[in-house]
């Protein structure tokens, strides 16, 4: 259940071997100086001779050096030489071989190692070829940390920290608010910053709605919280059963004593408890620490479910769907899934998959290596769970279903949108530009990207505004400068349009003013070939009401129940809704720097030291000279600094 803190020093193996892979590539063999490149099966060839008899990693290249595939071998050589044959390989592979110009390998000391370190580099570099999961979240825990006389409980997400307790993963933000707020009623622990708690002196609300014992005035001992830490504890931990009885028999003995306002304390601990057991609807006893997992395949798409149970407890399920698993093995997609999954998490003890996989020992041993216990993997096909899969597998498959739908419907929005702005094929990739500022001040372009499968969320890119020279709020000037730094690396960069990082139609937030300031920074590039619309809102700033602005022909507009009207309308706010939010979190962070970066003598750390004791910027100057001097790492020098820089003693 619970997972032991690693310490910052100590590195998981697969960030070893990824750091190693980096300096080992310049011994690795290189292409023949001078030589034209050699087509791919004529390159493998010729690098049979010299390639090693040792286990470790390929990639192969195409002729701009990125990487078309990554593979691992027991032995390199016998390996790598299937790929001089590319006949007898499956059509996706033979395509990779025909755009091979390069290959690069890294040996490693055992096949459990090159396990590893090839799904971190597909991870890293998403080679077209391999079956690659698309995942960029990690998983929310309950966190419950002990370095602390009353130790904190609250929701977390992000790499684990020495001294902290871990409960999870759960499937969703909303998996961990549920059942933490239910926690929280059975055992009211703090779930405060140590800043808040250390600077209170009545309780605060949550106090007065029975979610917190309020430790930071006194309202409960250290002996009697340590034992509510203790329970909560026991319950994450598998053992909710033993409380549940400790606590009916507190409640017992209170009412025996005719102490009834402790005994009802206790019975609506015992109610949040059923409430929390209630919030995990499918519990089981067939399994304590297991992921089940199981894919479901149709056509080209692929989606695999994966639920998660912690002692017995299910604590939520997620839908995958990996990329480029046509013509691949169920097998096959499953191994690639399971080895990138856990490249960054700890496996639980036991694995449940829906199909065998080609190398069942090989990737246990690694998931072992990687989770620093025994990790098994099994394919049960009968009894209880058999049923957690086939429950799995059904979620699974009706997860496809949506997917394939929606897919079609994003297909069909795509073809509509090419034929009403006259484009010769629907667009694969569609930029949309926007920038935000108040009154010129943190002034941010950014574009979002969209395309068959919806938005594309790790292509969103933000611009600082750099220009000194732009008037406050002209907003043509910024839409300029942001496109002039984005088509000028792109028209600069060899193979960018061949890459799939060159748009096929680019929108922006306006009207002709902008439209023309767009097509004139295009044309200073050299860019004739690209669409570019311009939505502009309607007198009302109505939506329904939009004019779009594009090169050759008169404004037009759509009606108002047009699919594609309110597809363009989608695209246009979440450009500005990415817009806004990046500009708050810049002006936000402008407004934490900007006091304390103006005192002499504070520098990151002591910044970091004064917020941290004092929560605030606000607090930090209402602080007397004393209490300045009591933060770690501040002087009595540096302490007057502040005390004088808020006050304005000079």
């Amino acid at each position: 259940m619970t997972a032991p803190a690693r310490h910052p020093k100590e590195r998981p193996m697969a960030q070893e071997l990824l750091e190693r892979s980096g300096s080992e590539e310049e011994g690795a063999p290189a292409a023949e100086g001078g030589a034209a490149p050699a087509r791919g099966a004529e390159l493998v060839r010729r690098r049979l001779a010299i390639l090693p008899n040792e286990p470790g990693v390929y990639r192969m290249l195409d002729e701009k050096g990125q990487v078309l595939y990554v593979g691992k071998a027991s032995s390199l050589k016998k390996r790598v030489a299937a790929y001089a044959n590319p006949h007898k390989l499956p059509a996706r592979l033979q395509r990779m071989v025909a755009l091979t110009r390069d290959l690069e390998v890294v040996t490693t000391n055992s096949e459990v190692e090159a396990l590893l370190l090839e799904a971190n580099l597909i991870k890293r570099y998403r080679p077209p070829f391999n079956i690659v999961l698309r995942d960029d979240k990690s998983f929310p825990y309950i966190a419950l940390r002990c370095d602390h006389p009353f130790p904190q409980l609250f929701k977390y997400r992000g790499p684990k920290r020495p001294g902290t307790e871990y409960f999870g993963p759960f499937a969703s933000a909303g998996a961990v608010n549920a059942t933490l707020n239910a926690l929280l009623r059975a055992f009211p622990l703090r779930s405060c910053a140590d800043t808040v708690f250390e600077s209170r002196s009545r309780p605060c609300l949550l106090y007065q709605i029975k979610r917190c014992s309020a430790p930071c005035v006194g309202r409960i001992g250290p002996e009697e919280y340590t034992r509510l830490v203790a329970e909560v504890r026991d319950f994450l931990s598998g053992r909710s059963r033993e409380v549940h009885e400790r606590l009916k028999r507190e409640m017992t003995e209170a009412a025996d004593r005719l102490d009834f306002e402790t005994a009802a304390v206790y019975r609506d601990r015992l109610r949040a408890l059923a409430h929390v057991q209630s919030q995990q609807e499918i519990n089981t006893e067939a399994v304590a620490d297991a992921d089940v997992i199981a894919l479901a395949v149709q056509g080209a798409q692929a989606c695999i479910q994966v639920f998660f149970y912690r002692d017995g407890r299910n604590y939520g399920n997620r839908a995958y769907f990996p990329a480029h698993t046509k013509d691949s093995e169920p097998g096959e997609i499953l191994q690639a899934f399971v080895a990138q999954f856990y490249a960054e998490r700890t496996a639980p003890p036991l694995l449940l998959l829906s199909d065998p996989v080609p190398e069942p020992d090989l990737l246990s041993e690694a998931l072992s290596v990687s989770a620093g216990r025994k990790v098994e993997m099994r394919v049960p096909r009968r009894g209880e769970k058999r049923r957690l899969l086939e429950l799995a597998l059904r979620n699974a498959k009706e997860a496809l279903a949506r997917r394939i739908a929606e897919l079609g419907t994003q297909a069909e929005l795509l073809a509509e949108l090419a034929e009403r702005l006259g484009l010769d094929a629907p667009p694969e990739r569609i930029e949309v530009y926007d920038n935000s500022h108040v009154h010129g001040a943190h002034a941010v372009g950014v574009f979002v990207v969209a395309g068959r499968e919806g938005f594309d969320r790790r292509a969103y890119r933000t611009f600082a505004i750099k220009s000194t020279e732009l008037a406050p709020g002209d907003d043509y000037a910024m839409l300029r400068e942001v496109l002039r730094r984005r088509f000028g690396r792109l028209a600069s960069a060899e193979g960018a349009r061949e890459s799939g990082e060159w748009p096929d139609l680019v929108i922006v937030d306006g009207g002709a003013g902008q439209l023309g300031a767009a097509l004139a920074v295009l044309e200073e590039l050299g860019i004739r070939d690209l669409p570019v619309l311009a939505i502009a809102k309607g007198p009302e700033r109505e939506a329904g009401c939009e004019r779009f602005f594009m090169a050759g022909r008169e404004p037009f507009t759509l009606d108002p129940r047009d699919p594609v009207l309110y597809f363009l309308q989608r695209l246009r706010d979440e450009a500005h809704r990415f817009a806004v939010a990046t500009h708050r979190g810049r002006r936000a962070k402008a407004a934490r720097r900007s006091l304390l970066d103006a005192i002499p003598g504070v520098g990151a750390r002591r910044k970091r030291a004064l917020l941290q004791h004092f929560g605030s910027v606000r607090a930090i100057a209402q602080a007397g000279l004393a209490d300045l001097e009591r933060v770690p790492g501040i002087n009595r020098a540096v302490a007057r600094a502040i005390y004088d820089h808020f006050h304005d003693s000079g």
